[in-house]
């Protein structure tokens, strides 16, 4: 799942001009200089409502949110700040690709509801930028009684969140669709598809540029100043608008801390790793083959996905990870390590759920253990099939008392917004949940 999004599609550092409202200065210069703007500049921009905007992180929220504020508003001085070389890197970058339609969520809740819109968004935003995409379906497998009956569930709450054309399949019908696949029953969820993310970031940036708005990489938010204006000091320089928005990520919990938010919530990373089925064996598998999820343990389970480039993928798994952008087992990162261990919710997690975490790591150290798993869904897959694949890092919001925050969540501050919790189906949902926080931004 390693990839890298084109350099050439972002703005140039050289020759930045800084347009009305976001302005950058020289490292050194005074934060707050009073003749920057006049007052009556000042007063003017507040009446046209069209305040300027600073975004934390350019992946595919903050990307998606930039360019949902230029939508709704147009002539807004918007500035995405991006600490990589390039937009993308990170959960983007290392995505599975699945578009997701707001099967599992819970209904009412913003996951089910930005999901529903979300794809919806996404699959024409595709269309209209030429952006690979397709809506394949995929079926959701239960192998046991318990599982059938948590189907039926599923089924009910789909059709709460309005997804259309779901069906129960019975053996012989979900044979039809997938011949090797294994199991009791399954949902057939026509809705669901899958998408190149890394392509929809590159558009994104290009849309974003083409509406005036800019997109700074190398410029790793170090210190935030707020006054009459927020200042953000950077590698870059430094720049100052009238309202923040942090969609950081990994490191959004650290990025709000710097703003003045007090760290309720933890961001602990999982690592996701998967494994891909050989070319010869890639007939095994035609669609999405997902599992009925288990209530008891906070992750989906291992499953199969169809990527949009080629190939199958099998998994992932869920392991802590020792850096927050470690996609490697040797990866580690000692402040990243220090601040999960030193963390009492991880704890508290782990005595909830140590049988699970014990075979999450399992499955990271036995591929024979990995692939019974996937033999749940399609019986015929053997250790031989595999061979490594990529891996992601999901940036979840854990609680002090060790629960997973299940929906995406928002806190606000002085003239900022932060995107505390955006996991999986947040690349999906990302053009709505840019629409739900210029919403929450209360700019008119």
């Amino acid at each position: 799942m390693d990839g890298t999004v084109n350099q050439g599609t972002c703005l140039k550092l050289s020759g930045f001009t800084a347009g009305r409202g976001v302005r950058k200065r020289t490292p050194g210069q005074s934060v707050f200089p009073k003749t920057l703007f006049s007052d009556s500049l000042r007063s003017r921009r507040r009446e046209l409502k069209t305040p300027s905007t600073l975004i934390i992180g350019g992946g595919i929220v903050g990307l998606a949110t930039a360019r949902q504020l230029l939508r709704q508003h147009p002539g807004a001085d918007v500035t995405v700040l991006e600490k990589e070389p390039a937009p993308g890197q990170h959960q983007t970058a290392h995505n599975s690709g699945v578009l997701h339609c707001g099967l599992y969520y819970t209904p009412g809740s913003l996951k089910a509801r930005l999901a529903v819109e979300g794809i919806r968004e996404m699959a024409e935003f595709c269309a209209e930028h030429k952006v690979p995409h397709e809506i394949c379906g995929k079926l959701v497998v239960a192998t046991n009684d318990a599982e059938v009956a948590r189907m039926e569930k599923l089924f009910e709450r789909g059709q709460a969140n309005g997804l259309e054309g779901i069906e129960k399949l019975n053996r012989a019908e979900m044979r039809e669709i997938e011949p090797h696949i294994g199991g009791l029953a399954a949902l057939k969820v026509p809705q669901e598809g899958i998408v190149d993310y890394r392509a929809v970031t590159i558009a994104l940036v290009k849309n974003i540029e083409k509406m005036g708005g800019k997109v700074i990489t190398n410029a790793r938010a170090t210190r935030f100043h707020e006054g009459d204006e927020w200042t953000v000091e950077t590698p870059a320089g430094d720049f100052s608008a009238d309202w923040i928005i942090n969609c950081a990520g990994l490191h959004c919990d650290r990025v709000s801390q710097l703003a003045g938010q007090k760290r309720d919530l933890r961001i602990v990373p999982f690592r996701g790793e998967y494994f891909r089925l050989k070319p010869e064996s890639q007939h095994l598998v035609r669609h999405l083959i997902y599992p009925v999820p288990d209530p008891q343990f906070p992750f989906l389970g291992v499953h199969f996905t169809r990527l949009i480039n080629g190939g199958i993928e099998a998994g992932p798994n869920a392991v802590l990870a020792f850096a927050r952008e470690g996609y490697r087992k040797t990866n580690l990162n000692v402040r990243d390590l220090f601040d999960a261990l030193t963390y009492s919710g991880l704890w508290r997690f782990a005595f909830k759920y140590p049988k699970m975490c014990v075979n999450e790591l399992r499955g990271s150290f036995s591929k024979k253990y990995f692939c019974k798993q996937l033999q749940k869904l399609v019986p015929e897959i053997q250790p031989s099939d595999l061979e490594p694949g990529g891996a992601g890092v999901r940036a979840q919001a854990m609680s002090p008392e060790g629960d997973l925050v299940q929906d995406f969540h928002f806190a606000r501050g002085t003239r900022a917004l932060h995107v505390l919790n955006a996991p999986s189906p947040a690349a999906t949902a990302s053009l709505a949940i840019g629409t739900e926080i210029i919403n929450q931004l209360e700019f008119n």
